[in-house]
């Protein structure tokens, strides 16, 4: 099917007979205009059909009210409630979100930034990937004086505000929780420790295992990625050395997901055989059997903080100041990780 010509704001000067700076400033709601003129050039638009050209408009204005979002995935809980609370936030203030996924691929992290800017995006929000380790297009980013904060997983020390959880922390009071309770075989499927959410809840975990005088057993500590397939190859890793801890911590609730599902292939019961611990939650973990205690996360106040910020640094660049927001955790007991008797 042939795309129909564009209708531009030359097409609607012709059919009112009036200027195209008219129509522009009409459309706009410029006060130089009466408002008989703008019912008419708006009622106009209508009927021809006419969009704006945004990435036109952008070339041409200082400001385009449109704040670039790069999230590694959509399909995960975290990512989903912090987007559609990015979403309001940039909404509540007049701004749109143009939302591109890295898919975990540094290529295409890059890629996208690289649209974006070319987009002329007032700001941006971004997430890394899990690889991401080069702060090459961040430096561009630094250079075209476009202001960018990281979110949740962020690359601290190159000179951007950063909105993240108290990672460290919080893993620290929930391994101080285990042991408490009397645990004092604890595994940890880490994340990459090039990462901050990986290398932060690994330090918690190593700070109150230390304190407690409880030592991390080597095949009891397993680095990897932060999905589903990294718990499962993870934890059967650690299940073909013999040796079995009483409780795994992971990194992530997926990671826990995959650990769920190696245990139950090999004819493990949690919480019987076995406990579950993770950072991050989902709303559908209550619907499990057994529903995973975890440490949740703040996730709609990160993404509304992170949106915040960055209006606040594209409407008054002179008056903010760099920050390094941490929100605090909390940890949800479920089914899994009670007290022992």
């Amino acid at each position: 099917m042939k795309q129909k010509p564009q209708i531009t704001l030359t097409d609607i000067a012709k059919k009112l007979n009036i200027s195209k700076v008219a129509v522009s400033k009409a459309l706009r709601d410029h006060s130089d205009i009466s408002i008989k003129t703008k019912t008419r050039v708006k009622k106009m638009a209508v009927e021809l059909g006419y969009v704006p050209n945004y990435i036109a408009r952008n070339l041409s204005a200082k400001k385009s009210n449109t704040i670039g979002l790069v999230v590694p995935k959509i399909a995960h809980h975290f990512f989903a409630e912090a987007i559609e609370a990015i979403y309001e936030t940039a909404y509540q203030n007049n701004y749109e979100i143009i939302m591109t996924v890295s898919q975990e691929n540094t290529e295409h992290e890059q890629k996208h930034i690289e649209t974006l800017l070319a987009m002329r995006v007032d700001g941006l929000l971004v997430s890394t990937t899990e690889q991401t380790d080069d702060s090459f297009v961040f430096e561009k980013v630094r250079q075209q004086g476009v202001p960018m904060v990281f979110f949740d997983r962020v690359i601290n020390g190159i000179g951007f505000n950063c909105i993240t959880t108290e990672d460290r922390k919080g893993s620290y009071k929930a391994l101080k929780y285990l042991i408490k309770s009397g645990y004092t075989k604890i595994a940890h499927l880490a994340g990459y420790q090039s990462t901050n959410i990986g290398l932060n809840r690994a330090i918690g975990f190593k700070d109150a295992m230390k304190e407690s005088g409880l030592s991390v057993k080597s095949n009891w500590f397993i680095e990897g990625g932060i999905a589903e397939i990294d718990g499962y190859e993870g934890f059967k890793r650690m299940y073909e050395t013999g040796s079995l801890p009483e409780v795994v911590f992971t990194v992530t609730f997926p990671v826990a997901l995959g650990v769920l599902q190696a245990a139950k292939e090999k004819k493990l019961s949690i919480p019987g055989d076995l406990d579950l611990l993770c950072f991050g939650g989902s709303g559908y973990n209550s619907f499990l059997q057994p529903s995973i205690s975890y440490i949740k996360q703040p996730i709609r106040e990160i993404g509304s903080t992170a949106t915040n910020l960055v209006i606040e640094q594209i409407q008054s660049p002179k008056e903010s100041v760099r920050r390094n927001i941490k929100l605090p955790t909390e940890l949800v007991i479920c089914d899994t990780c009670k007290e022992k008797d």
